[in-house]
């Protein structure tokens, strides 16, 4: 059974495949997102992780975006364990409000004080919360994507969960790409 956000995120995304990216290339050379801290289906390093016996130093991970739709003014960037909680899934990062043209966070800049919005994660802080599954579970897939929109930065308001900026982002997107890591202890 899947859970209502991957429901929701599906029917947002819906149709996006098709869109033209900025460089008014084809729809093949679309919307890239990247990380530099691993490689598709890569294991994602400790430090990313949560502190204590998660084994990391919870530094939010860095991730790229490249060829956004040509309308795109800011993106958001979700990070989601599909595997968490029996398969229910855990929100370990929700930022939004980011300028388009950035193009990139860099390792470690969800913290206060950011000039971005984030959202509550699993434990409601407004924060990254690095990964930390159980102990002896096969590595988790971690999934970072980024939704790009036509809203500005700014257009939403600080705090919402990662429910409810899907739905605040239901037809303002434009587009979404995902990288996906592994990460187990």
């Amino acid at each position: 059974m899947q859970s209502i956000s991957a429901i929701a995120f599906v029917s947002l995304m819906g149709g996006c495949g098709a869109m033209s990216p900025a460089t008014g290339n084809t729809p093949s050379a679309g919307m890239e997102v990247t990380s530099g801290a691993f490689a598709e289906n890569g294991p994602i390093p400790a430090e990313h992780a949560g502190v204590g016996d998660c084994g990391g130093k919870n530094l939010s991970l860095p991730v790229a975006w490249t060829h956004l739709p040509a309308k795109a003014k800011s993106v958001a960037v979700l990070l989601w364990d599909p595997d968490g909680a029996s398969g229910l899934g855990v929100s370990h990062w929700v930022a939004y409000n980011i300028a388009a043209e950035r193009g990139q966070l860099t390792s470690g800049e969800a913290r206060a004080g950011a000039d971005f919005s984030m959202g509550p994660n699993v434990s409601g802080a407004a924060a990254y919360r690095g990964m930390c599954p159980p102990a002896g579970d096969r590595p988790h897939h971690y999934t970072l994507t980024v939704v790009a929109s036509e809203l500005p930065p700014g257009a939403l308001p600080a705090g919402l969960a990662r429910d409810a900026l899907l739905g605040a982002l239901q037809g303002h997107a434009l587009g979404g790409q995902s990288v996906v890591g592994r990460y187990g202890r």
